[in-house]
């Protein structure tokens, strides 16, 4: 609450709200929500709520718009994704739901920044949306288990794996994994040495980086998985070896 109210100013018309969040793999629980609906009414503000991983959530979490939360129907606006959804990244196809007033808007704004949308795409949005609540339930699970599969490969590697409970994406702490390198150092050096490439997290910063930890997708099938987490203990039974 109060790093909120730090930065509002008498200016401020919108926040926008990540969660699951990409790339700290995290969720906002009940009184997140409810503390971030009061802070928007309390401050006439509206909410841009990108929810594309909304379905990619793990552990039983079961994930909640902000747009549920009481005075927030008429002041929120729900981003989802089908790239995301379906793995289908490079169709860049989504939707946006919020009251009629705030669609009004969105869409006048819409007809200027994009110049078209294959309708293809979005028949097969609709279908696949149509899909049987057993084809989420199916993926999840899938993802869930590449997600322990890969972290418990990376564990066992000497690496401390942060907590994931959506996206598909897990992080590592190098600092607490014994490398002393920078996040930036060691993506840039693992593609060469160890085959694997990884995002350094502190290029999601805008400032004050956390420069020690690294992103890792396991959307990958099982024998992928388990090369990359080989190759990349090697890695760093090389770098403490040498910082050792």
């Amino acid at each position: 609450a109060e790093l909120l109210e730090s930065a509002v100013t008498d200016r401020t018309s919108a926040i926008v709200v990540n969660s699951p969040l990409n790339p700290a793999a995290a969720m906002l629980g009940d009184g997140e929500l409810a503390l971030l609906a009061r802070f928007c009414i309390e401050h006439d503000l509206i909410a841009i709520c990108d929810e594309v991983w909304e379905h990619i959530a793990f552990d039983g979490r079961a994930h909640r718009s902000l747009i549920t939360e009481p005075g927030m129907r008429e002041r929120a606006v729900k981003i989802g994704s089908a790239g995301k959804i379906f793995s289908l990244t490079g169709w860049k196809t989504g939707w946006a739901i919020a009251d009629p007033s705030l669609i009004e808007v969105i869409a006048k704004a819409h007809q200027y920044l994009t110049f078209a949308t294959p309708p293809n795409l979005q028949n097969a949005v609709a279908y696949g949306l149509g899909k049987d609540d057993a084809y989420f339930t199916g993926m999840r699970a899938d993802y869930q288990a590449s997600r322990d599969r890969l972290a418990k490969r990376l564990d066992e590697a000497g690496f401390a794996v942060l907590p994931t409970e959506a996206t598909y994406f897990l992080s590592v702490d190098l600092a607490r994994s014994g490398v002393a390198m920078s996040d930036r150092e060691f993506c840039l050096a693992a593609p060469e040495q160890a085959g694997v490439a990884a995002i350094p997290v502190s290029a999601f910063y805008e400032a004050d980086p956390v420069d020690t930890v690294i992103r890792l997708c396991f959307a990958k099938a099982d024998d992928i998985l388990d090369e990359a987490a080989e190759r990349l203990g090697r890695f760093r039974q090389r770098l403490v070896g040498e910082n050792g």
